[in-house]
């Protein structure tokens, strides 16, 4: 719309609604005088929170309630290791070494509270942490012990989900504080709530999936007498057996991934994925569960079927995990060379990104070569895409929203002419 002069009387276009002129009128003069960019329309909000520093007393603050939450959690597994353990797991890790990390995050949630009192006048959030530190004293921090487990069909797997979550944040915050892509990105964007519930439900989900894809894996395929392949497969080096089954996982998972893309029905689940702007190391979790489950039964079955072994099957999760926050964080980091031997930030971030004749590229999780093979493959050097997302299609706010919404409507605009219209 153009806003015109005549006289005293202000029309656009020919109309006078009230409301849209008064809304060009703060466009036109703001474009003009340089008023803040919340006065102006067709404009991206400025509500992110402002990005950390270093000697700010923000980052240990932030470290200090999540160290404290950590502790509340897991004193929950000590207390009931049936039902919130994995089995698994428990093979990895010992009771002395979890008691020892849970004293010391209780320590370092006190250390941090009192950094950051020394370093920021607010002292809100510090004195949040030191509070969730002396419940988590209060409720046996200190005196936590493990014990043996009795077996059971079932359990959630919230042992997984707190060392997964305090190892990928010891890795990546630092890094992408370090060596950050977007330097304007704040750690609380305004939807990491939502991705950080995300991560929370699909890893504690981990086993619920891994029994659903085993139980039709053994029924559909037991049939085939695949011994000879078990025979095979069992006497390959470790090394060697892991890295058949990350190339056999990463091809099912490729055609699984562009699966989704080219339906348009599944692409309403998928895209969920692709929705968040934020790409940092929680984006990776963003996921919707009818997407979950398909894409990790066409990784778990065929680890099942040629009858990987338990240690490799542990190992992949545990590296898959890593990788994926990998691939989606907010580091410039460039890889040198080992960027043509697996995917990373770069590589991903351009499945991702926002310009159209791009799309449809870099569907592979681990090995470039997969795309390269099937004519997906896209890296033109150190360039990165401009932006991610999705430009054509709307999504709510909030983790439930999100979970109905592509059951109920269409994200997409379907108003948009032939021209304009995208196709991942």
């Amino acid at each position: 719309m153009v806003l015109e002069s005549q006289g005293n009387r202000n029309t656009i276009d020919g109309e006078t609604d009230k409301i849209g002129i008064e809304m060009d009128i703060i466009t036109y003069i703001s474009a003009r005088v340089n008023l803040p960019s919340y006065f102006k329309t067709n404009h991206k909000m400025e509500d992110q929170v402002k990005r950390m520093r270093v000697g700010e007393g923000r980052i240990s603050a932030a470290i200090s309630i999540f160290l404290g939450a950590l502790s509340l959690v897991g004193i929950l597994c000590f207390k009931f290791p049936e039902i919130l353990t994995t089995p698994e797991f428990r093979e990895i890790y010992t009771a002395e070494m979890v008691e020892n990390l849970m004293y010391g995050a209780i320590i370092a949630t006190f250390l941090f509270a009192l950094i950051s009192m020394l370093l920021n006048k607010k002292r809100k959030n510090a004195v949040i942490g030191m509070a969730l530190g002396v419940l988590a004293i209060a409720f046996g921090g200190f005196t936590v012990e493990g014990r043996s487990v009795e077996k059971v069909s079932w359990s959630i797997g919230l042992d997984w989900l707190i060392l997964d979550l305090f190892i990928m944040a010891l890795l990546f915050v630092p890094i992408e504080l370090a060596f950050p892509k977007n330097k304007e990105q704040s750690k609380f964007h305004p939807e990491w709530r939502t991705d950080l519930i995300y991560f929370g439900i699909s890893h504690l989900a981990i086993q619920l999936f891994g029994v659903l894809t085993k139980k039709p894996a053994e029924a559909f395929f037991g049939w085939m007498n695949l011994d000879a392949v078990h025979a095979w497969v069992s006497g390959l080096p470790f090394v060697v057996e892991l890295f058949v089954a990350l190339v056999v996982t990463d091809v099912f998972q490729y055609w699984a991934h562009r699966i989704f893309h080219s339906h348009h029905y599944l692409w309403r689940f998928h895209s969920v994925h692709h929705s968040t702007k934020n790409m940092d190391w929680l984006a990776g979790s963003r996921t919707h569960f009818i997407d979950i489950f398909f894409t990790r039964s066409m990784t778990f079955i065929p680890l099942y079927v040629m009858g990987f072994s338990t240690l490799t099957f542990n190992v992949y999760i545990v590296f898959i995990a890593i990788h994926a926050v990998l691939i989606h964080a907010n580091t410039s980091i460039n890889f040198g060379f080992l960027k043509y031997l697996i995917t990373t930030p770069q590589y991903h971030h351009w499945h991702h990104c926002e310009e159209p004749e791009h799309y449809g590229k870099n569907f592979a999780v681990v090995f470039p070569f997969i795309d390269m093979i099937f004519g997906t493959y896209h890296l033109p050097g150190k360039e990165w895409p401009k932006g991610t997302g999705l430009v054509d299609a709307s999504f709510p706010k909030g983790f439930m929203r999100q979970l109905v919404f592509p059951f109920k409507k269409n994200p997409f605009k379907n108003d948009l002419p032939p021209e304009e219209r995208t196709d991942r």
